[in-house]
């Protein structure tokens, strides 16, 4: 694990005294002051706010545009989606990253724990994975498929060593969403079925056939793109219809009653029943797949039945259908007991796409399957200009290496499983905080109205937290299909320090939030 955090040190970069990052002595807290203290003021004395843990990286000054100016290109020359799309009333102008640390442009430190979407898996910036980069940059950028360099094959055998029997078989892509178009295709191909099966609140990515995939209104759009994709009811043990205290794999379960006895789910049986009523009234006799990720990513981190996977990959095989897991935010040992989120569930899938964390932000995405399912692939031919291009798989090979030898997956188990067990302390005493869930890194705090009815917070009130948290120095990420739950899944080199900072930020954020409601 990288040290990267040992000393205190008090001026900005721009020679004057930074509230968030200086310190008068060795403790935890100081007191607020300033904007983010003035509505409590009068009636409230300031805050005491929590301190940012201490590093002793120093960013870069920042000397480029202005931010007036930085946004008025980005709401004139960029597409309004990126406007749409961007977190915050006053959005973070991000300067530098280093490890589990951002600055911004005036020099601010924010803790980042959502990673650029669950992507940047052993931190900004990691010397390990730059250095390799850079060395890689100045021996070859880019050549195609076309021919044959050491970097492709050296790191497809090195991946095809983490997977099981017999997923041996690579592909690589340049994102998540190209992969699962490339599963969708393969699925298609090899079985000779049109249909597949996803769970509704699912997220696939944003092309045309993944939007099919994908089983969240946001993200559609009112052109036809289904394309032969149906969905199921998600398994949401806390949320859904059925749930108890003992369903799924986590450190932490839901505050539901559970009659269930030892070893048996009644929650994953009535699950279980949808999917089957499905079969019976949606879908042909014989399907293409099922897709699904082990735990919901842009969902909220939603987690399954511990059977429920087992027993649909058993329902869709029986249709003739083959199983895809969808590894894309859960792969690389973010779930910390295992490399992969589907180990957790106990099966095996025909199929595995994954990106994000696979190269720890630089564009890239693999589709892994049997050498038989690979063949039916050779039908028609497919040329892909920059999958699995040199520096790609440099990147890719240098963050696996970074993994294994930082002890990253351990990390994830040790910081995660702590972090979760303190969510849940808080989860018990504010009535808005309804479930705290997930894995390792990939956790979810989702919140409610109330815990009697589980409705969703509003997203005023949701915002209301948000900035707050973002104010006092930490970085989140929200999903839900109603924006209601808080995800939180950071670099896997965070420190146990990091997760106390977090903790008390939010906790103050919620309570500022209590206040004044």
């Amino acid at each position: 694990m990288h040290k990267v955090c040992s000393r205190l040190h008090g001026p900005s970069l721009f020679g004057k005294t930074d509230p968030w990052n200086s310190v008068d002595a060795c403790v935890k807290f100081h007191k607020g002051c300033g904007v983010l203290c003035q509505k409590s003021a009068v009636k409230h004395p300031p805050p005491v706010l929590p301190q940012i843990p201490p590093c002793d990286f120093k960013p870069q000054p920042y000397q480029g545009m202005s931010k007036d100016r930085l946004l008025d290109i980005r709401k004139n020359n960029c597409n309004p989606m990126t406007m749409k799309v961007t977190y915050y009333k006053k959005p973070v102008f991000i300067n530098q990253g280093y490890m589990q640390w951002l600055w911004d442009v005036d020099g601010r430190r924010y803790l980042d724990l959502f990673a650029g979407v669950a992507t940047v898996s052993v931190g900004h910036c990691n010397p390990r994975v730059t250095e390799t980069a850079e060395k890689q940059l100045r021996r070859l950028w880019h050549t195609t498929a076309i021919y044959v360099y050491p970097q492709m094959q050296e790191y497809a055998e090195k991946l095809a060593c983490l997977l099981p029997d017999p997923l041996k078989v690579v592909y690589f892509t340049n994102s998540g969403s190209e992969a699962n178009d490339l599963a969708v295709l393969m699925a298609r191909l090899y079985t000779g079925n049109f249909d597949v099966i996803t769970l509704r609140g699912s997220y696939h990515g944003g092309s045309p056939q993944a939007t099919g995939l994908t089983s969240n209104a946001d993200y559609k759009y009112p052109i036809p793109s289904s394309m032969g994709c149906h969905n199921t009811m998600c398994p949401d043990v806390f949320r859904g219809l059925w749930g108890g205290s003992h369903c799924r794999d986590s450190p932490v379960q839901t505050i539901r009653e559970c009659s269930c006895s030892p070893g048996h789910c009644q929650a994953n049986d009535m699950y279980i029943r949808e999917l089957k009523e499905m079969f019976a009234t949606t879908v042909p006799n014989r399907i293409a797949a099922f897709f699904a990720e082990p735990i919901q990513g842009v969902g909220g981190a939603v987690q399954f039945p511990k059977n429920y996977l087992k027993d649909t990959y058993q329902l869709v095989r029986e249709k003739g259908g083959i199983c895809i897991a969808d590894e894309v935010q859960t792969g690389f040992g973010r779930t910390g007991s295992h490399f992969w989120g589907f180990q957790g569930h106990n099966v095996l899938p025909d199929m595995v796409t994954m990106a994000k964390g696979i190269a720890n932000g630089f564009p890239m995405g693999a589709v892994v399957t049997t050498a038989e399912i690979a063949r039916s692939f050779g039908k028609g031919v497919h040329f892909n200009t920059f999958g699995g291009n040199p520096l790609a798989c440099a990147v890719a090979s240098s963050v696996l290496d970074t993994i294994k030898e930082d002890k990253m997956q351990e990390n994830s188990t040790e910081v995660g499983t702590y972090m979760m067990t303190e969510l849940a302390k808080l989860r018990d005493k504010y009535e808005i905080i309804g479930d705290v869930r997930g894995k390792g890194l990939q956790i979810g705090v989702e919140m409610v109205k109330d815990k009697a009815s589980r409705d969703p917070l509003p997203p005023e009130a949701m915002a209301e937290i948000f900035e707050d948290t973002k104010d006092m120095g930490v970085l989140i990420g929200k999903g839900g299909l109603y924006g209601q739950t808080f995800r939180i899944k950071p670099p896997m080199c965070i420190t146990k320090d990091d997760a106390d900072f977090f903790l008390a930020v939010f906790t103050q954020a919620v309570q500022n939030y209590m206040e004044r409601r």
